[in-house]
């Protein structure tokens, strides 16, 4: 750091050589002075604003544990307090430490600065209720999840917590009626086991369970054939793979619906519906056509590899009349 401070007083006092060299001849009383307070200016200006610390090696190595990144990160906040993506960093990794009450300091910090971020406010929520020896949301968990829902009421974590807070304060009726709308926005699996909680929630307020979920309509019949020719060297791969398919035509590569089969399945006539969308949000029958392949995957990996090989894509409307047959072809 010495060698620093020498280096930019040397460049600072060349400069203003420069700069008041017209002065120097006819008015050195001036020229000193107004060397001296440019310097005297810089040296505050960097002391209030710098961050000398960084000269340190020490500072400039990479944090080799949580505990000094940690540290590091508490530094940098201390400079400059203002920064609530610092504070909410700060609060998530005082959690993976496991120290909750530190964590719901730094998220409620992170809160205050940004009281309009729903994912900041959730997790706020969160780190109050971790800290809580009972793991229960008091009333300003609940109001910060409640103003997070307010800013985004498709948050999905907030309606969730929130729903939980109800549940133990006993409004078991609020509670369900949080919860209902997650059952459109989340996976099958994850709807058949929240809508149990639902359904206990409303059985605890007196209230009828939910009707039962009506099965998706099957709205595409696919026959996958395989190439007798690649029927032997496939099978010598004991992970390969089939996936059926379903893509919006022209749209993005992540498929609207998709079934993962044994090759030894082939040929196989299948059926493809909502209940096969890896998307809640974007379902099979929103659209009204949709190109159709069928991918041999020598690893078994939904993501295309090289060496995969994939049958001629065929476009079809929604819902489809009759089969479509997909032929995996050698190349």
């Amino acid at each position: 750091m010495a060698a620093f401070i020498v280096i930019a007083l040397a460049l600072s006092l060349l400069a203003l050589a420069t700069v008041l060299r017209p002065l120097w001849r006819d008015a050195r009383p001036l020229a000193l002075g107004t060397g001296l307070v440019a310097l005297l200016s810089a040296g505050l200006l960097y002391l209030l604003l710098g961050a000398p610390q960084a000269l340190d090696p020490a500072n400039r190595r990479a944090p080799a544990t949580l505990q000094e990144a940690v540290a590091q990160l508490q530094a940098a906040l201390e400079r400059n307090p203002q920064q609530p993506e610092g504070w909410a960093l700060l609060g998530q990794a005082y959690l993976r430490l496991g120290d909750a009450t530190r964590a719901m300091q730094a998220l409620a910090r992170a809160a205050r600065l940004t009281p309009s971020n729903p994912d900041i406010l959730t997790d706020a929520a969160q780190a109050r209720a971790l800290a809580d020896p009972a793991h229960r949301f008091d009333a300003q968990a609940v109001a910060l999840l409640e103003s997070a829902l307010a800013h985004n009421p498709g948050h999905q974590r907030a309606r969730w917590y929130l729903g939980v807070a109800q549940r133990q304060a006993g409004r078991n009726a609020e509670a369900a009626a949080t919860w209902a709308p997650l059952l459109t926005q989340v996976d099958a699996t994850t709807a058949a086991s929240l809508r149990q909680e639902i359904n206990a929630a409303r059985t605890e307020a007196g209230l009828p369970p939910l009707p039962p979920p009506v099965a998706p309509a099957d709205l595409v019949t696919v026959q996958v054939v395989l190439d007798p020719a690649l029927a032997v060297q496939a099978r010598r791969s004991p992970a390969s793979a089939v996936f059926v398919i379903a893509r919006e035509v022209g749209g993005p590569p992540m498929p609207v619906a998709v079934q993962k089969h044994q090759l030894q399945e082939l040929p196989l006539t299948v059926t493809l519906s909502d209940a096969d969308s890896p998307m809640p949000t974007r379902t099979l029958s929103q659209l009204r056509e949709v190109e159709l392949l069928a991918r041999l995957s020598a690893s078994g990996q939904a993501i295309r590899q090289p060496g995969d090989l994939e049958s001629p894509p065929v476009r079809v409307r929604l819902p489809a009349t009759g089969p479509v047959t997909l032929r995996i072809q050698a190349p």
